[in-house]
């Protein structure tokens, strides 16, 4: 075996190599060889079982910790949207204080139906909706007739249904199978929205969704590609940039609001300045509130995360 197999090998459990060893029919090792029952030398059989058995235990460990990043978050559910296509443009019809409403109103996408449900699985109805999101009667029947106009929400009867192409919570199906897809994690969205979504800071609040459809997958970061697999050739986008695309006729207006906004005492959005032009200043999203990327991708935030602290 390699020094690395071997190193490997040593550092797994007795049950680990006792599997290990079963597959290759009770083999056994002699001087560091391994030697089935008839004598024969099976070490580079060995070494393919080795590789998938600490293939199998690096996917567990790194289930576990998404697992774990997802729990501490209150869970997710998954927005769909178009790569580099703004919300505003999706959704015209929507105001900036109804993008940060319906982002907190997709957290309650009940989990494989699409039903909106209260945490204890009870399906909301309009009122329950309205309460939730706490504004008038009259501002809500304004909100969610344009949320059906846009084909975001439907009554069927039975419940509220979200449409699929927008949140989905559970196993995701079909129907966003040509869109891209991000998670924006539950609790850490409802603590933002408690604290800027009842008030005058709602628009604040509606910048987190606005920035998704340019957020790279991996890394957080916003940008032009937000596709791109290499992160050396990543295209960030600039402070002033951003502000052109979301209609902000101020650069210092789009950037005070971002730093207005906390989750507890820690920043949304960090600003990283250009080496090269300390005036153009690229922003990195905090990933507890929301990230599309897998476990190798949270591995590269977690080390970023440190911004956040």
């Amino acid at each position: 075996m390699s020094a690395e197999s071997t190193r490997e090998w040593k550092g797994m459990q007795i049950r680990q190599k006792s599997r290990a060893l079963g597959a290759l029919q009770n083999a056994s090792i002699v001087d560091g060889a391994v030697i089935a029952p008839d004598g024969v030398d099976v070490s580079h059989r060995i070494e393919v079982t080795l590789r998938k058995t600490i293939s199998q235990q690096r996917h567990a460990r790194n289930q576990s910790v998404m697992g774990r990043f997802t729990e501490e978050n209150g869970g997710y559910v998954t927005t769909f949207f178009e790569s580099c296509v703004t919300m505003a443009e999706r959704f015209p019809s929507l105001t900036q204080s109804d993008i940060a409403r319906l982002m907190f109103l997709g957290t309650y996408t009940g989990y494989d139906d699409g039903y909106l449900r209260h945490d204890n699985g009870r399906k909301l109805d309009r009122a329950a909706v309205q309460k939730l999101i706490g504004i008038s009667r009259a501002r809500f029947t304004e909100f969610y007739g344009r949320l059906v106009a846009e084909d975001i929400i439907r009554e069927d009867g039975v419940g509220l249904l979200v449409n699929p192409t927008v949140f989905q919570r559970g196993e995701p199906g079909d129907a966003a199978a040509d869109m891209q897809r991000i998670r924006i994690y539950r609790r850490t969205v409802r603590d933002l929205y408690e604290k800027y979504g009842k008030g005058r800071d709602v628009k604040q609040l509606a910048i987190v969704f606005a920035v998704i459809p340019f957020l790279h997958y991996n890394v957080n970061i916003i940008c032009y590609n937000p596709q791109e697999y290499y992160v050396d050739n990543i295209q960030p986008m600039t402070v002033d940039k951003l502000a052109a695309l979301l209609g902000y006729s101020q650069t210092s207006k789009l950037k005070a609001a971002m730093n207005g906004i906390k989750l507890g005492d820690k920043p949304v959005f960090v600003f990283v300045e250009d080496v090269h032009d300390k005036r153009k200043r690229r922003i990195i999203v905090n990933p507890r509130v929301v990230f599309a990327g897998n476990h190798e991708g949270l591995a590269q935030t977690q080390a970023i995360a440190v911004l956040f602290n």
